[in-house]
């Protein structure tokens, strides 16, 4: 089945449901990812590989607006569970927004179009930086925050002499015979028991679902550069294990995992700090994604403010007939 389309005015209006009409909007996409400052969660390959591993979970209704003044992509889809307009991503998406260029009259034709869902739109989580004035005419909420290091804030050494017992750990669990190595995403039985470990420790981890292990070892296998996995390992025993993901000049701190058996040398955090360092050294800035845990806190310069962002049907049918400035 081909793409939905119509014409508004000088607007080509394009809804795609499956993988294979999302290929039609490859080009335009990444393009669009190129021009603006995106996170790796707008990346293509991702929400291609998100639409076809939880299609049982979420009905993709993904909006692409074009005219000769601008573009944009609305990457929504209906959640089976409760109905509700989400973004694509099931629960592993941290941060969303929409892609767009140009005219903001052709981002109002591409949110607009939900309207035909006659459902809610929830979008979880928003980035500060991400905030548009379209936005204004829908309900935002503070959700958290998402703690950085940057090397605005501080140097590496700064860095290393505000935590000294954390790097006496890490020299401890040197002489204990660990030593820090670096996998990229091809190292797919390494990320899925690293996921495994997470589900064994916690019953509430997200990780015990087979389908969010599948989907995060298969987007390292398409974009393996993408993904950086640091472990502590002696021999064929892991310590501690971090899963990130390289992005632009930022490293994402994206799972956390450490044996308790080490618990007194405080492996998690210790290890957090030493990847920090090493970022830091490396020319990069941290992000620890969302949440404001305090071991996130304690080692965090400063932090980026997320949203939940909500549209009721008729909020976004607004948005169809009126530009909405933005408000505090």
């Amino acid at each position: 089945m081909p793409p939905t389309f119509r014409e508004l005015n000088l607007t080509r209006v394009t809804i795609v449901r499956t993988a294979r009409e999302m290929g039609t909007l490859r080009s335009l996409w990444e393009s669009l990812y190129r021009e603006g400052s995106y996170t790796i969660f707008q990346n293509f390959l991702w929400n291609l590989l998100a639409l076809s591993a939880f299609s049982s979970r979420e009905q993709a209704f993904v909006v692409c607006a074009h005219s000769p003044n601008g573009a944009a992509i609305v990457p929504a889809a209906v959640s089976r569970r409760t109905s509700a307009i989400q973004f694509l991503g099931e629960e592993l998406f941290d941060y969303r927004t929409f892609l767009h260029r140009g005219d903001d009259e052709v981002l109002k034709s591409a949110l607009a179009e939900l309207a035909q869902l006659t459902a809610p739109l929830e979008i979880v989580a928003m980035r500060q930086s991400d905030a548009h004035p379209l936005y204004s005419g829908m309900t935002r909420q503070y959700f958290s925050a998402a703690p950085q290091v940057c090397r605005v804030d501080l140097s590496q050494n700064q860095f290393v002499s505000m935590h000294p017992r954390l790097a006496r750990n890490q020299r401890r669990l040197g002489r204990l015979g660990f030593t820090l190595n670096v996998h990229n995403g091809d190292s797919s039985r390494l990320i899925r028991s690293i996921y495994q470990r997470k589900a064994d420790q916690d019953p509430e981890s997200l990780f015990r679902d087979k389908l969010r292990v599948d989907f995060l070892v298969n987007a390292a296998a398409i974009t393996p550069d993408v993904f950086e996995v640091f472990t502590l390992e002696f021999d064929e025993q892991l310590c501690a294990a971090l899963v990130t993901f390289r992005d632009g000049k930022l490293r994402r701190f994206y799972t956390g995992w450490f044996d308790p058996a080490y618990e007194k040398h405080s492996p998690g955090l210790t290890f957090i700090h030493e990847v920090t360092r090493l970022s830091l050294e490396a020319g990069l800035d941290c992000e620890y994604m969302t949440g404001i845990q305090p071991y996130k806190m304690r080692l965090a310069t400063r932090s980026e403010t997320l949203y939940r962002v909500r549209a009721t049907t008729h909020q976004l049918a607004e948005l169809g007939k009126a530009y909405l400035p933005l408000t505090a």
